[in-house]
């Protein structure tokens, strides 16, 4: 009885090894597979990129420039409207150059009137701590008399 156990046990750890080997060996063919697929055909970046990356894209590049102080507010107009961009300052002038490919003008002149109409809305609206301080000077402008009511025995306004 022991014996027929022990040859069964042989048999199935042979035969285990025989099928682990063939499931790794398919698994490297198909890793190898994968690998040589991916090297033939690079991912193409989206959104925020290098120049050098918008570059081998192998579409045309174009740019425009725009002002330090709103790179951000531009990055999140040109994210939502699935632009690819690239930014380059020029230190000469102080600006931001934005690259593009030439296919996404459309999109990108669309984001850039969006950006363009949430800057201008922007300017006009003063910030929550301008209001604020010009609230506290009225409230120290104004004159406060108090009198004190000695029926009650506190102050009166």
């Amino acid at each position: 009885m022991q014996d027929e156990v022990r040859d069964k046990s042989v048999a199935f750890v042979i035969n285990m090894g025989r099928t682990g080997s063939r499931l790794t060996a398919d698994l490297l063919r198909a890793a190898m597979r994968r690998y040589l697929e991916q090297s033939r055909n690079p991912k193409a970046h989206h959104g925020k990129q290098t120049v050098k990356q918008l570059v081998k894209q192998g579409a045309g590049v174009q740019n425009i420039e725009i002002t330090e102080k709103n790179i951000k507010s531009f990055e999140r107009v040109a994210r939502k409207y699935g632009v690819d961009f690239a930014l380059k300052k020029d230190p000469a002038h102080g600006k931001y150059l934005v690259f593009f490919k030439a296919k996404d003008a459309d999109a990108l002149n669309a984001a850039f009137a969006e950006y363009a109409a949430k800057s201008l809305r922007r300017e006009k609206r003063p910030s929550v701590r301008e209001r604020l301080s010009h609230f506290k000077e009225v409230v120290k402008n104004m004159v406060q008399e108090t009198a004190k009511d000695r029926s009650r025995g506190g102050h009166e306004r």
